[in-house]
C-alpha cells in the first residue's frame, strides 16, 4: 500500500517532490490539511511515509493520515489509519488518539450524502438507524477511557458513551414499536424487556415499560401487564403514555393514546 500511494502523485508532483525532505513533506501535506483539502493531504502523507518510512515524521504522518481520511468523511479509511498505527506504535505517546479517532469515526458514521438528506430533511433521528455504528463507536471509547483515564480526551469520550448508550437503548425502542405497530406483540415485549433490562438508567425505560404494558395487554397477559404498568406509574407518574389508558377497554391502543 505504501508503495502505490507513492504512485498517486502525478508525474509533474513526483519531479516537484524529488527533492523534499521528510520535514517538507510533512510541512505541506499539513498545510493542505489545514485548508480542507484532505484528499491531497493523504496523498502527501502516505508519500511521505512511503519515501522516509522510519522517524518521528512518518509516525505523525499515519496518524494525520487517519485524522484526514476522517475530517473526508471515509470513515473505513479512517478507522483502518487509526487501526494501523495502534498496531505499529501501541506504545506511543499519542496512541490515545487514535482510538478516539475510531470512536469519533464510527460516532459521525453517517452515510454521506444521504445522512444530510435524511437528518436534514426527514428530521431522521440518530437512534432510528442501525444501532451497529454507535456500538462500535461506544466500544472504541470504552476502551480509551479504560486504557487511558488520565487522557485528554477521556472527558469528551465520557460524554459521547453517555450519549451514545441512550441512543442504542432508543434503537431497541424503535424496533419494538415497529412490532408493535404490526401486532407482533410478543416480540414488542420482549424487545422492550430486554431495553429495559440492558438500559434500565437511559430515557428508554419509560416507553419501554409502556409499550410492555400494551403488548400484555393486546396479548391476555393481564398479570404481566399489571405488573409493568405498576411500574410505569411508580417511576413515571406523569408519564403521558399513562393518560387515558384503560386495560379493560375494548378499544384500540393508540386509539386510547391519541
Amino acid at each position: 500500500m505504501l508503495a502505490l500511494s507513492a504512485c498517486g502523485l502525478l508525474p509533474e508532483q513526483k519531479e516537484e517532490t524529488r527533492d523534499w525532505s521528510a520535514q517538507k513533506f510533512y510541512t505541506e501535506a499539513k498545510e493542505k490539511l489545514n485548508n480542507g483539502n484532505y484528499s491531497a493531504a493523504i496523498t502527501l502523507f502516505e508519500s511521505l511515509e512511503a519515501r522516509f518510512p522510519y522517524g518521528r515524521f512518518a509516525q505523525q504522518a499515519q496518524l494525520e493520515t487517519a485524522y484526514a481520511y476522517y475530517k473526508d468523511q471515509e470513515q473505513a479509511s479512517a478507522i483502518a489509519a487509526a487501526d494501523r498505527f495502534i498496531k505499529l506504535h501501541p506504545n506511543h505517546a499519542n496512541v490515545d488518539y487514535a482510538y478516539y479517532l475510531k470512536g469519533l469515526a464510527n460516532f459521525n458514521d453517517n452515510w454521506g450524502i444521504m445522512s444530510y438528506f435524511m437528518q436534514g430533511i426527514l428530521k431522521q433521528d440518530m437512534s432510528e438507524r442501525d444501532s451497529k455504528a454507535s456500538r462500535e463507536s461506544f466500544e472504541h471509547f470504552r476502551t480509551l477511557v479504560t486504557r487511558f483515564p488520565d487522557s485528554k480526551y477521556a472527558p469528551d469520550s465520557r460524554q459521547r458513551m453517555a450519549h451514545l448508550i441512550n441512543v442504542v437503548a432508543m434503537s431497541e425502542i424503535h424496533v419494538a414499536r415497529y412490532y408493535l405497530n404490526r401486532k407482533a406483540y410478543i416480540a414488542a415485549a420482549n424487545r422492550a424487556q430486554f431495553a429495559l433490562l440492558e438500559y434500565p438508567t437511559t430515557p428508554a425505560t419509560e416507553e419501554a415499560l409502556f409499550i410492555m404494558v400494551k403488548s400484555y395487554d393486546m396479548l391476555g397477559l393481564d398479570d404481566l401487564r399489571d405488573d409493568a404498568e405498576r411500574v410505569l406509574q411508580r417511576n413515571f407518574p406523569d408519564s403521558p403514555h399513562l393518560v387515558g389508558y384503560n386495560p379493560i377497554e375494548d378499544v384500540p391502543w393508540w386509539k386510547r393514546l391519541w
